[in-house]
């Protein structure tokens, strides 16, 4: 076993001319980030397979002796693997990016502070200003909401919508979808925090995508709504039907409540 916990083969790499061990087929921005190499980096979710959408990642991957940027994200170690982070021209690249992003979506804190972190405090470019934007004005268009809706949820109750410098991210026709289950993954992945969601009574209400609103399942015992009723029977339908029956409506801590109750009662009494 490797020292990492892993059966992989560990092999060379290079990055910025220092030489260390990595775990062959690890993503390179993970051996970075393990490495503690800085790379800015917004769009990488472990849960999907990288794609390389926010472009921050770039690196130069060194090919006998000739450089080719390349996203950190979709790089797999590999023996020999060389690696530059902080060239010049990864630094014009980044740097322009984050101009980017700041007109993209001026009213993020996390790109204010991800770019002043890098020394890039304004932009050059006309600041993006839609009036009553359900994503507040944060929305960089990584894709992550989409992509975890509709590969790990797979309900695609939202998309890209509109083209070119008018493309949002949004539910069809800017309606209320029935296909939302509420989960709120999207709100887990978006990495400048843009998708508001709230628990209202009996209901979620998925204010950035038009409002939808998803009934809460109540719990039989303490009569507290806890869950999106779609995804609470998504889950039990996965579950063995024995179990099903006898926590089903019980919010998670009166479900620990009753498992506890039940294990109490099994213990012999001395």
């Amino acid at each position: 076993m490797s020292l990492f916990g892993s059966m992989n083969r560990m092999v060379t790499i290079t990055i910025n001319k220092n030489q260390y061990l990595a775990e062959e087929g690890e993503i390179f921005l993970l051996t970075a980030m393990r490495l503690n190499i800085d790379i800015p980096h917004l769009c990488y979710e472990k849960a999907l397979e990288p794609y390389g959408a926010c472009r921050l990642c770039m690196v130069d991957l060194v090919t006998c002796g000739k450089t080719t940027m390349t996203p950190a994200c979709t790089i797999k170690v590999h023996n020999g693997l060389e690696i530059l982070t902080d060239t010049p021209q990864i630094i014009k690249h980044r740097n322009l990016l984050f101009e980017l992003y700041l007109a993209e979506a001026p009213k993020s804190e996390v790109i204010r502070e991800m770019a002043a972190k890098y020394g890039v405090k304004k932009t050059r470019f006309l600041k993006k200003i839609v009036h009553e934007d359900p994503l507040l004005g944060k929305c960089i268009l990584c894709g992550l909401c989409v992509r975890v809706c509709t590969e790990i949820m797979g309900t695609c109750a939202i998309n890209f919508i509109n083209r070119g410098p008018y493309t949002v991210i949004n539910t069809p026709f800017f309606e209320q979808n029935p296909d939302c289950a509420g989960c709120a993954a999207c709100a887990q992945v978006c990495p400048t925090k843009a998708i508001v969601f709230e628990d209202r009574d009996a209901e979620r209400v998925m204010q950035s995508w038009s409002g939808t609103t998803v009934p809460l399942a109540t719990c039989s015992s303490c009569k507290k709504s806890f869950a999106p009723e779609k995804l609470m029977h998504k889950v039990l339908d996965k579950l063995d039907p024995a179990i099903i029956e006898e926590i089903k409506s019980l919010c998670p801590e009166c479900r620990r409540q009753h498992i506890t109750r039940k294990v109490i009662r099994k213990v012999p009494k001395s």
